[in-house]
Order: C-alpha cells, then sequence, then structure tokens
C-alpha cells in the first residue's frame, strides 16, 4: 500500500520538483512548535512548497526564501493550485538576509543551515521557534552547536519514523513497510 493512502488528497495533486517535506515531519513541526491562525512563519529552503503550503493553510502568514528560481516556480504553481494568498515566495538567500522581523517560526530546510541561524534569531520574536530540517547527524551537530553559541534555548532533536501496522483477523504485527528515515529535526527557541 502507498503512504499517499494517508497523505491528505490535496497533496497527490500538487506539482513535485526537488524532495518534499513529508506530512509526518510537517505535523510535528506544527505541534511542537505551537503555531496558530495568528501565526507569522518563515520558511527557508522552498523546494516544492510543500512545508510552506502546509504552514499557510493553518497561519495568518507565510514567506518562503529559496535561492533556486525554478524551484520558486514550482512553489507558485502550487501555491495558486490550492489558492493560498496568504503566502509571499522569495528569490533570495536567508543566509545573507531576511526582510521580516517578529516571526512565530523559522524553518530551514537548507545544506548548511546554521549558516542561516543569526538572521533566524534576527526575524523570531522572543520566544519563537526555529526548526531545522536535517538528513546528517553531522548537520544536526554543527546546527545544535551554533543555535547554542547563539544563545538559543531548549535545543531539541527528534527523528518521526513511520511504521506501517498489518491488521489481519490471524493477528496484528508490524510489517516491513513504513517510512523510515527522512530527516532529523531540531527544535530550539529564541530566549525571551
Amino acid at each position: 500500500m502507498s503512504h499517499m493512502f494517508i497523505y491528505p488528497k490535496i497533496y497527490r495533486k500538487l506539482k513535485r520538483g526537488p524532495q518534499v517535506i513529508l506530512p509526518k515531519d510537517i505535523g510535528i513541526i506544527i505541534s511542537y512548535s505551537g503555531i496558530d491562525k495568528n501565526s507569522i512563519c518563515i520558511d527557508a529552503g522552498t523546494g516544492s512548497g510543500w512545508l510552506a503550503l502546509s504552514l499557510a493553510r493553518i497561519c495568518k502568514h507565510v514567506y518562503s526564501y529559496d535561492v533556486r528560481e525554478d524551484f520558486i516556480s514550482i512553489a507558485e504553481r502550487n501555491r495558486a493550485f490550492l489558492g493560498l494568498d496568504n503566502v509571499t515566495l522569495k528569490n533570495k538567500d536567508v543566509s545573507k538576509k531576511v526582510d521580516e522581523t517578529g516571526a512565530d517560526l523559522f524553518t530551514l530546510d537548507l545544506p548548511d543551515s546554521e549558516k542561516a541561524l543569526r538572521n533566524a534569531k534576527k526575524a523570531l520574536k522572543d520566544g519563537g521557534c526555529v526548526v531545522g530540517y536535517l538528513p546528517h547527524m553531522e548537520q544536526v551537530k554543527k546546527f545544535s552547536t551554533t543555535l547554542s553559541r547563539l544563545g538559543f534555548a531548549d535545543i531539541y532533536t527528534v527523528e518521526v519514523i513511520v511504521r506501517d501496522m498489518l491488521v489481519r483477523e490471524e493477528g496484528i504485527r508490524p510489517t516491513t513497510k513504513g517510512i523510515w528515515h527522512t530527516a532529523y529535526l531540531t527544535f530550539a527557541r529564541k530566549q525571551d
């Protein structure tokens, strides 16, 4: 059985270019960050826009940055398909400059995400959450070390794994299928 079965149907119709952040990780980002309908979010590493658009379905406004114009085009197509008008897509390098301040959430899905943390700190409001989507442990170490050096608090890393279950009359057990490693999620808060 395909894991697309459990995704909201709308995801099946979105265009994919680069690798996307899956709903299993998006859900944890939303719940652990505590964002809501009044939240302002900044997303860096737009890619196909799945995270930015998922956040926009909940939040007041999302600003999403990517250095690749072709990725911004894919995300724009997906934004238009969903009819979301609370997303601003920016073809800019978030490690160089961020235009917004007072954000509740700042997500980073980039190579060398730690290089953008200084700008993330400037953009976040006190108590705001930063999240790194980091495929490798070495990235987690660099990211966490930089968070600590910059004075972020409550640094916490998780890995979300989805394990399918085989449910049948003769017994229930885990299947050999699931969505295993996608990335580590490292969370931190800007100190008040």
